[in-house]
Parts: structure tokens; C-alpha cells; sequence
């Protein structure tokens, strides 16, 4: 993982796993930080667990990647159940719609400038 907050995570040798989620939230954002810190929090014990990135547009569409080394860490993410109950809390509260795409990665390069 990168050491600067800013820089997308690094490239991996493949096959990895990414889970892409999509989201466009609601106005009613009370308890998503603090949900969304302890979510981050949590993933990070999943055996596997690459890392993360997230962007935001000013608009209000939000893009996280996380990446996983096999797909049993992928379902093992999946499966914690703060994590079903945080994605449960997201469908009633938090988002007005989102996608989530998982794939496997075949392929993977990286650049950072001298």
C-alpha cells in the first residue's frame, strides 16, 4: 500500500480480485463515517486484504476498489457480519442506488514519477 494518502494502491502481480462499489448517496448521512471508518477498520483484518481506493465527485458519485488476493478473502469480506449489517443500514439509509462489480484482475502495472 502506498505510503502517501493520495496514490492509488499499487499494482499487484496478478490474479488478484478487485470488488469495484459505485454509489450515489441520500441526504440522511447520519452514522456513515463513523460506519464507513470501522468498515475500513474491519476489511483490514481479512487475511488477503490488499487495499483500497476511493474517490468522490463533487456531484455525489462515490467509486471504491478494494483489493483481495483470492476470491476466499473476497468472501470472507463478504460474508462478516458488521459488514451484512453496515450494507443493510446502506440500502435503508445511506444510498439511493449503487452497483458493485467483482472481478478478476489478469493484468496489473503501475508508474510513480522519480
Amino acid at each position: 500500500m502506498s505510503d502517501h494518502p493520495d496514490a492509488p494502491v499499487e499494482a499487484f502481480e496478478p490474479p488478484y480480485y478487485v470488488a469495484v462499489f459505485t454509489t450515489v448517496r441520500t441526504g440522511e448521512q447520519g452514522g456513515y463515517p463513523e460506519t464507513a471508518a470501522r468498515m475500513e477498520e474491519l476489511v483490514k483484518q481479512v487475511p488477503g486484504y490488499l487495499g483500497m481506493d476511493h474517490a468522490q465527485t463533487p456531484g455525489g458519485l462515490g467509486i471504491t476498489v478494494g483489493y483481495f488476493r483470492d476470491a476466499e478473502a473476497l468472501a470472507q469480506w463478504r460474508s462478516n457480519a458488521e459488514h451484512r449489517g453496515a450494507q443493510q443500514r446502506g440500502r435503508a439509509q445511506w444510498y439511493e442506488s449503487y452497483t458493485l462489480h467483482v472481478a478478476k484482475v489478469e493484468r496489473s502495472t503501475g508508474f510513480t514519477r522519480p
